[in-house]
């Protein structure tokens, strides 16, 4: 197990490298200055901190090799300092370094376990958010997902595209809360989606089955933290022929639609009430529809990305992002919004991402403008 868990350590880790070797430099410094300053000093008496801190990072035996150098070192002092108190020393290099042996043991069996979920949750992710098809008829489709923390795999923010009789339907949303109870919200949604895109002709009907869904799911199996789950969602469907795209925004962050060669935040113009919280702010749900053209492309995204922080606690100013983006392939958009988003962040992020990149790939005529009530 220990060498497994060695060589599991990342592809990137030169630093990670230079950090590991650690406990043999402070070996080295501490020997150097034991040999060199006054045996007043006793610096010595600093050798049972490394293989103490060998525990931290390196497996048992070359913890307890580390401890053993180190009372060698002791050994050779003694030679040179006959009243340095070197039975005390040896004594703490051995307790400490017995002691680090088990720390160590004890670390790499909790490391074990932690690779062991992080294998069920990139598995249970692959179900939940499963890989996307790069292209569904006309659209070409890229998506991007970041979970707050490393060891969180999977969290409440999901999405799906799926080509249909009907045209190329995608959705996009945020379970309110953390943890499990908002994954298994997400996963509802994301299963009766998976369906009803297929049955129900308008997005109208698609809504009102996730909304049951949800409401269903909240009653099953409510949460500690919250009475009821409730979810934001962004339904958006291009038809055969293309030429516009129709949006169903319940409570979630406006997309943006790179049109022209300009940007545009596609605020709905009238509000449409998230999952299952229809029954207490009205059931109205309103449709609206846009010009999609071929090369116009439209991005789609959870609060995490728009309410990103840098240090100064200002939010990530996306429409103004986008603005400056010329980039065509969807990939290479949301790779760039990768990478300034974590600059932005300083590498933190406060709120899993995620997001969905489109773009009109073939003439295509263009629809016409309206809202739907």
């Amino acid at each position: 197990m220990s060498a497994r868990l060695w060589r599991r350590r990342p592809a990137y880790s030169g630093r990670w490298e230079a950090v590991r070797l650690s406990p043999v430099v402070l070996t080295v410094l501490i020997a150097g200055l034991a040999f060199s300053t006054p045996r007043e000093i006793a610096v010595s008496r600093l050798l049972p901190a490394a293989p103490a801190l060998a525990a931290a990072m390196w497996p048992v035996l070359p913890t307890i090799l580390l401890g053993t150098f180190c009372m060698l070192i002791m050994i050779v002092l003694s030679f040179f300092y006959t009243d340095l108190g070197t039975q005390y020393t040896a004594a703490a290099i051995v307790a400490v370094t017995l002691a680090a042996a088990y720390g160590s043991h004890v670390r790499l069996q909790r490391e074990e376990i932690l690779f062991q979920v992080r294998l069920v949750a990139d598995a249970a992710q692959q179900v939940l958010l499963r890989p996307l098809p790069r292209r569904i008829e006309d659209v070409e489709i890229e998506s991007l997902y970041l979970a707050a923390q490393e060891q969180a795999r999977i969290g409440g923010d999901f999405y799906e595209a799926i080509g249909t009789p009907h045209g190329v339907r995608l959705l996009i949303g945020d379970v309110r809360g953390k943890g499990l109870s908002a994954v298994g919200a997400a996963s509802a949604v994301i299963s009766c989606f998976r369906e009803a895109a297929y049955d129900e002709p308008d997005l109208r009907g698609i809504v009102h089955r996730l909304e049951t869904t949800v409401t269903r799911h909240s009653a099953a199996f409510p949460a500690h933290d919250q009475p009821e789950h409730f979810a934001t969602a962004l339904l958006a469907e291009i038809p055969h022929g293309g030429g516009h795209v129709r949006l169903l925004n319940c409570g979630h962050p406006s997309p943006l639609i790179a049109h022209g060669g300009k940007v545009r935040v596609l605020e709905p113009a009238v509000p449409s009430p998230p999952l299952n919280l229809a029954a207490l702010i009205g059931a109205r749900y309103w449709v609206e529809t846009v010009p999609f053209a071929p090369g116009d492309q439209l991005l789609l995204y959870t609060d995490g990305v728009s309410e990103a922080r840098d240090h100064t606690g200002a939010f990530f100013p996306l429409p103004d992002w986008m603005r400056r983006q010329s980039l065509e392939q969807p990939r290479e958009l949301l790779d760039q919004l990768h990478r300034d988003l974590l600059q932005h962040s300083g590498g933190r992020l406060d709120d899993d991402i995620a997001a969905l990149a489109l773009r009109c790939s073939e003439a295509q005529d263009r629809g016409a403008v309206g809202v739907e009530g």
